[in-house]
Parts: C-alpha cells; sequence; structure tokens
C-alpha cells in the first residue's frame, strides 16, 4: 500500500529490529500491549510473539480496514481513530499494559506527554522515534531541554537502539532510535516546579538569572541572593540544572 506523507508514515521493514522492539515492550505478566500507528503489521505481527492482545490505534483508514486481515485467529482489536484524540480509560485497559508504536515524527511529543500524563498509565512505553528527538529525551545534565526534563520528572528514560533510514520504506531523511519510558507512580517534581522549568528555557541559551528575572519579574538582587544560597553559578544555564535544583530553585522562590 502506498503511504501517506501527510500521516508520517515510514515502515519499518527488518524482521530482527521489529522483534527487539517488541522484545523491550514486553514485561513479566503483561499480556496487552497498545500499538500506536501499526501501518502493514509490521510491528504487530512481532508484538504477537510477546503479547496475547494488541490493541492497535491506526488513523489511516485504509489500514484500518486491512489489519484485521492479516491476522486471522489472532486477539487483535484494530480502533481507527487519532491517537490524540482517543479516550484512553475508555478502552477498559488491564492495569499493566503496555504501549509501543513507531510514531510519527511530526506528533512524538504530543503522544508522549499524552501518556506519561495518562491517569491510567502503562507499565511501560516503547517508542521509535526521530533520533534528534530520543537524545533530547535521554539528555543528562549539561544537555537538557524541557522535553527531555519533563520526561525525566514523569519517567525513567532510556536510550534503545539506533535504527538507521535504511531500514525504512520509504527511506525517511534522518535516523531513528528507540527510547523505553516506565512512568513512575508518582513525578519527581510537581506542576509548578515544571512552570518553573518552562519559564527558566524561555531562551535556552540565555543565562537562567536572566529568563527568570525576566519571567518572574522579581528583583534580580532577590534571584542573586537565591542563586548564591543555593550555590548556584550566576551564569549558568537553564540546561545545567539537574530535577533537584529546580526543586530547590523552586521552594526558595516560593519563599
Amino acid at each position: 500500500m502506498k503511504n501517506r506523507k501527510s500521516l508520517g508514515q515510514n515502515w519499518l521493514k527488518d524482521r530482527d529490529i521489529l522483534l527487539d522492539i517488541a522484545d523491550l515492550a514486553s514485561a513479566e505478566n503483561t499480556e496487552t500491549v497498545l500499538e500506536i500507528g501499526p501501518g502493514l503489521g509490521t510491528l504487530t505481527s512481532a508484538l504477537f510473539k510477546f503479547f496475547e492482545q494488541v490493541i492497535s490505534v491506526e488513523l489511516d483508514d485504509n489500514l484500518a480496514a486491512n489489519l484485521p486481515k492479516s491476522f486471522p485467529g489472532k486477539n487483535l482489536r484494530v480502533i481507527h481513530e487519532d491517537i490524540l484524540n482517543l479516550d484512553i480509560m475508555a478502552l477498559n485497559l488491564p492495569k499493566n499494559y503496555v504501549v509501543a508504536g513507531n510514531i510519527p515524527y511530526y506528533i512524538t511529543s504530543p503522544i508522549i506527554m499524552k501518556f506519561l500524563h495518562e491517569s491510567h498509565k502503562p507499565r511501560k512505553i516503547v517508542f521509535l522515534m526521530q533520533k534528534e528527538v530520543a537524545e533530547r529525551l535521554c539528555a543528562e545534565q549539561g544537555d537538557y531541554s524541557v522535553l527531555g526534563l519533563t520526561a525525566q520528572i514523569y519517567a525513567k528514560v532510556t536510550a534503545g537502539p539506533v535504527v538507521g533510514r535504511e531500514f525504512f520504506t520509504p527511506p525517511p531523511k534522518v535516523d531513528s532510535q528507540v527510547v523505553v519510558f516506565e512512568p513512575y507512580e508518582k513525578p519527581l517534581a510537581t506542576e509548578s516546579t515544571l512552570a518553573l522549568i518552562r519559564l527558566g528555557f524561555s531562551a535556552p541559551r540565555k543565562k537562567l538569572l536572566g529568563n527568570l528575572t525576566a519571567g518572574l519579574q522579581m528583583p534580580r538582587e532577590k534571584l542573586e541572593q537565591i542563586f548564591e544560597k543555593l550555590k548556584l553559578d550566576l551564569n549558568i544555564r537553564p540546561a545545567q540544572l539537574s530535577i533537584e535544583d529546580w526543586k530547590k530553585l523552586e521552594t526558595e522562590i516560593k519563599r
């Protein structure tokens, strides 16, 4: 079937890589996987090696209609819907379900955030995505971004294998990488800390002190005192703060 560029369709064709992704998604005592964007069903086939039930969400009407024909006798449920509009609670998924998929580059972040903020959180999330985005998600202190910090506040984030563009049909312009998320029962920081992080990253390459002075409309001298109390360099940039640094900073600013 011809791919639809508007839906970001690039199909992974290497069987070994597909099995690796399915294996990463597998978990003990977990029989149900929610698959995002099954496409032609290549990952679906690999997932059935590790799961009893696959629930696939596909926006493309032709692909959604044809997918069940490829898996007669299998416990496959296909939902023709936009994943961003789908009510996860309405699916009545078991407590320990997992999520997997080769997700479109243009909606990678919204999909990730949807599941990390989901009230009925999956046990594990395994996504194949653009390598550049994967690197931001898995970044360490010094290279943080709002996306990376947010993800790491809500889940343990682990980099998986890199998948070259040559393994896709049609080949995309960039390489891909697998990322594994294991959501925490309780986030490592509050929404108010995240709001401060977003404010601090308003100009990522500029000094944090300047960003916060402008964003909080707070006297620079007071912020300098807070920085000095927390032993933060006055020239520090937002990417250099750890999650704990942001939490301490928010606590002091609230005082």
